[in-house]
């Protein structure tokens, strides 16, 4: 039996409890199947075919939530940072004794290629294991002195708190919100994107296994305009971390206003690669492609912009043209697939929708530009790349979050930092030269909240991880994580020694 046809039956078997019952919600330690609910099907991207039903939460399912979230804060937060320790340590064991399930679940529900997503419990694991390491010390803060007093901070996390996760890649973008989240002592809830709610059960079950207390971590399947929204209002919840569209980000700050939210955005991004011509020209091409074309495009941190030198401009697109062609487009359980399908029908024709946009505003479609329709019924776009492109274009300037890259030459570095910072968004970016000097400068003036120079989006867990103007607020990673989740608190001891001001004496 072949590797693909393996992959095939052992989803099948993960998947056929999906199928057979509907899927609900994680509250309060149990899970819950309300009578009478309305629900959904869960369409696979490689063929649009039912998956199973999943529940449309309620209002009165996320009240819930955050009511079991409220009552198991004292005890989770008063828990020992060493307790934390160990248990959110005994989560990643099970993250990882659960890796084929995980890998194979996650492919079929969001259709990105199996190669990638053997990755997503191992990375889910590591999220866990560094928070859950961090635990003891979260709460520790600064000795500041002055001559007559010493001032010292602690730290208490902030209580409980919503995570609102994407489809793009949700396993692990669920472990790299919630981990923080327990480790600095909050309780969660957690609404999975409604698109691919499979891997979020599976989380919710290993919370159980783990034998975190009932509360300390919830799930409720749904819409963002029903259950997203009443998550974002309620008032038990103190924060609210997202991972999403940049329209969502203001929906969640207009309705978490009322109650003074603290909110954490990880947004949108039209990023920037910038290929000089002093760059080492196969390592470029490798992460080009790479960046634009792994995970289907849709990936926060995508490259979706190149912006090319003029004196390399002709030989790098002749190449980068011949690569995007031998990408191999399947299906996502296939290990030779490199591009599998894209989540849902209406991504599928929004990206699509881009392929005539191009055409009207005058770039040509140089690779790809077609639906793959000899695939299947599922929702398979070719790998696309546009030339000819200048930064005034739609395709130059809307997330099109699909394997979809536009070219635009550059002369001068001026003029790439003019590009560069030429766009509403401001995640990441990617700069290619072996001058050190302008690698430098470069850093200090591209408007994003991350860059990588000569690499592409290496992960470095203790380093600030998110996005300036509409691509954010906040950063994960580190220690930074813990500034969000947790309230930080200054206390003044005096040494007797200094005047006390007298009034009316």
């Amino acid at each position: 039996m072949s590797s693909f046809a393996q992959n095939k039956e052992s989803a099948a078997r993960y998947l056929e409890r999906f199928n057979s019952q509907s899927t609900g919600h994680f509250i309060n330690g149990e899970f819950v199947l309300p009578n009478n609910a309305t629900t959904y099907e869960n369409l696979s991207p490689s063929d649009n075919q039912s998956m199973g039903r999943v529940v449309a939460g309620t209002a009165e399912d996320m009240d819930a939530a955050c009511q079991a979230a409220a009552d198991a804060f004292p005890e989770w937060r008063d828990m020992p940072g060493q307790e934390r320790k160990k248990l959110l340590n005994h989560f990643a064991d099970l993250i990882e004794a659960r890796a084929e399930e995980i890998a194979l679940v996650e492919s079929s529900d969001c259709g990105q290629a199996i190669r990638f997503m053997k990755q997503a419990a191992i990375r889910g694991a590591a999220n866990f294991r560094f928070f859950a390491d961090k635990a003891p010390e979260a709460q520790n803060g600064l000795a500041l002195h002055q001559a007559e007093h010493t001032n010292y901070t602690l730290r208490s996390p902030i209580g409980p708190v919503g995570i609102i996760t994407p489809w793009n890649t949700p396993f692990m973008l669920a472990t790299w919100k919630i981990a923080p989240a327990l480790a600095a002592g909050c309780t969660i809830v957690h609404k999975p994107a409604e698109l691919t709610p499979l891997s979020a059960m599976l989380l919710a079950e290993i919370a159980q296994e783990a034998g975190l207390p009932a509360g300390v971590w919830n799930t409720v399947n749904g819409y963002g305009e029903t259950v997203g929204k009443r998550l974002s209002e309620h008032p038990a919840i103190r924060a609210v971390a997202l991972v999403g569209e940049s329209a969502t980000g203001s929906h969640i700050m207009r309705q978490g206003a009322d109650t003074l939210k603290r909110v954490h955005f990880e947004l949108g991004g039209k990023n920037p690669v910038i290929v000089f011509d002093d760059a080492d020209f196969e390592r470029a091409l490798d992460a080009v492609v790479f960046m634009i074309y792994s995970l289907n495009g849709q990936r926060c941190t995508s490259s979706s912009r190149l912006l090319i030198q003029s004196g390399i401009k002709d030989k790098f697109l002749a190449a980068l043209e011949q690569r995007v062609k031998n990408l191999s487009i399947g299906h996502p359980l296939d290990p030779a697939s490199e591009v599998g399908p894209l989540v849902h029908k209406g991504h599928y024709e929004k990206v699509m929708s881009y392929m005539d946009i191009a055409k009207q505003d005058g770039a040509t479609v140089k690779v790809g530009g077609v639906a793959r329709k000899d695939l299947g019924d599922g929702n398979y776009v070719s790998p696309t790349l546009f030339t000819d492109a200048d930064n005034t274009m739609r395709i130059a300037r809307e997330e099109i979050f699909g394997p979809v890259l536009t070219t635009i030459a550059f002369d001068t570095e001026d003029e790439a930092i003019a590009l560069a910072n030429d766009t509403e968004y401001g995640l990441s970016g990617y700069i290619w030269t072996e001058n050190s000097g302008r690698a430098m400068r470069m850093a200090r003036v591209v408007e994003a909240g991350m860059l990588w120079v000569n690499s592409e989006n290496n992960r470095n867990l203790p380093s600030p991880f998110g996005g300036i103007k509409m691509s954010g607020i906040g950063r994960d990673g580190g220690d930074y994580s813990f500034d969000f989740y947790m309230e930080t608190k200054n206390v003044c001891i005096a040494h007797g020694t200094h005047k006390v001001p007298v009034l009316g004496g």
